[in-house]
Order: structure tokens, then sequence, then C-alpha cells
């Protein structure tokens, strides 16, 4: 019962996560970002800084429902390092997003 309980919060955040990242890339909604983490990146930036925070969103959307997956079927010593492996890439392509065009995390 608390494998069926984990997945479904899983896929929730991961469907979050997925709504939030295509809105962010795909729409170039960068308002959902707080202001003060792209009140640094040039107007001609903005596109590119919007597609990597959202690829990076989307990529810890993914983590989050591959965890639930995984949990879903038994596997719960794989939980861990899927998520930390999502959390991981999805957060490195942020702070990557950050330092390159903001030149910084604030």
């Amino acid at each position: 019962m608390e494998n069926i309980l984990y997945a479904a919060i899983m896929f929730l955040c991961g469907l979050l996560c997925l709504a939030l990242g295509g809105a962010i890339w795909l729409r170039k909604k960068i308002t959902l970002i707080h202001d003060y983490h792209y009140k640094k990146v040039k107007e001609e930036d903005k596109k590119a800084y919007t597609a990597v925070m959202g690829k990076g969103m989307m990529v810890l959307g993914v983590g989050c429902i591959l965890s639930g997956r995984v949990c879903a079927f038994g596997k719960e010593a794989w939980i861990g390092p899927v998520l930390i492996g999502g959390f991981v890439l999805g957060l490195g392509l942020m702070l990557y997003g950050q330092f390159r065009y903001n030149h910084g995390i604030f």
C-alpha cells in the first residue's frame, strides 16, 4: 500500500514539474521563475535561459515519475539512485543556466 501511495505522490509531483518546465521552456514563461533569478539575464539571452531552466525542471519531473514507477514495481532499492540521479541532472542544468546567463545564483 505504501508503494502505491508513494508512486501516486511522485507521479503527481512529476507531472507538476513537467507542466512547469514545459511552460518555462516552450511558452517562454520567465515569470514562473522568481525575478531575482533572472534580473541579470540579458534580453537576447532570455530565450536560451528559459530553455535551459525549463529542461532542468522537466528532468526533475521525469526523475520523480521514474522513481514512482520503480517503487510501484517493487524495486525499492532503486528508488534512491533514480530520484537522486534525476535531481542531480535537473539541478545541474538549472545551475548551469544560472551561472551562464545570470552570472550567479541570485
